[in-house]
């Protein structure tokens, strides 16, 4: 029996997780989540992760295994998956893996690239450079050195930027130049659904968002995570806001203003990633699943 691993894909706040649990109960298989953010046991409110109520509906997995002081790379993040999904589908046909972090989903659906060794020394004088100087000076040689890859990356995060930088200034080349080579093949067919909504009511919800994990208790679980704030996993909208706010570089108003903005500009970094993929077949947010049943039940006959 051909095996399925049907992805859900969309921006922040668009219903992805409700919606891949109605798809997952009626098929009555499991759930994968592709949110590298939602990985981490301390990050619960500003990562949105599913209620208990939600995680009892259906099994989930990659959801708060780690701590944010453990290192984990979407290279261990796709081995582990990779490997997760072989014993799920001894059970199940169809798997569903739930995702906003396109580079976590893509490694798994697509398999990761492969980069040369680099220097340790060019890292070190890199993180360096970001103590010294901060994460504009990172930026701005990045953009020099692989403007292709500038235009791609999450420019918040210091490390997937130093990382970029240590091969581009190894090699001698664009860091966007070792990408999008030949994968290894899956054991597996890959059906990608992405979920859509108009910009108004995208940006509506996501202000909504904000505003309910504000009242959850936001504030109190981002206060507790301010010794960990230089570790890779608090570099998340959302925390970072909140770490200027507690050290006095903005007011509260201020803090939660530029967290709904920075989590709007990540849902259309999120959608302009998705957008390059011709393979994701698009959906209304506020679809019902059957037409969506019916959709993936074509697909397998077909």
């Amino acid at each position: 029996m051909t095996k399925y691993l049907v992805t859900i894909v969309g921006p922040t706040a668009i219903g992805k997780t409700a919606f891949a649990i109605q798809l997952a109960q009626y098929f009555k298989s499991e759930i994968l989540s592709g949110d590298s953010r939602q990985f981490y046991k301390e990050m619960c409110i500003g990562t949105a992760v599913p209620s208990p109520q939600e995680l009892q509906a259906v099994p989930h997995h990659f959801i708060q295994h780690l701590s944010t002081t453990q290192d984990y790379s979407v290279g261990h993040y796709e081995r582990d998956a990779i490997a997760a999904l072989s014993k799920l589908f001894e059970q199940h046909d169809i798997v569903f893996l739930v995702g906003g972090s396109g580079m976590y989903v893509d490694a798994i659906t697509k398999g990761l690239d492969h980069f040369p060794k680099t220097e340790p020394s060019i890292r070190e004088n890199l993180n360096q450079l970001y103590t010294d100087k901060g994460l504009a000076a990172l930026q701005e040689l990045l953009k020099e050195k692989d403007p292709v890859y500038y235009e791609r990356v999450d420019l918040y995060n210091h490390q997937r930027i130093i990382r970029a930088l240590e091969v581009c200034l190894s090699t001698k080349k664009p860091f966007s130049s070792f990408q999008n080579k030949e994968k290894p093949k899956r054991p597996f067919h890959t059906l990608k659904i992405g979920l859509q909504a108009d910009r108004p009511v995208l940006y509506d919800r996501i202000n909504r968002r904000v505003d309910i994990m504000v009242e959850n208790g936001l504030i109190e679980e981002a206060k507790g995570l301010l010794p960990q704030k230089h570790r890779n996993a608090l570099q998340t909208v959302g925390y970072r806001e909140l770490f200027d706010y507690f050290e006095g570089n903005y007011t509260l108003e201020q803090a939660i203003e530029k967290i709904k903005i920075n989590t709007r500009r990540f849902a259309k970094r999120q959608l302009t990633w998705y957008r390059k993929d011709d393979d994701i077949h698009w959906f209304d947010h506020s679809t019902a699943i059957d037409p969506v049943v019916d959709f993936i039940n074509k697909e397998l006959i077909g």
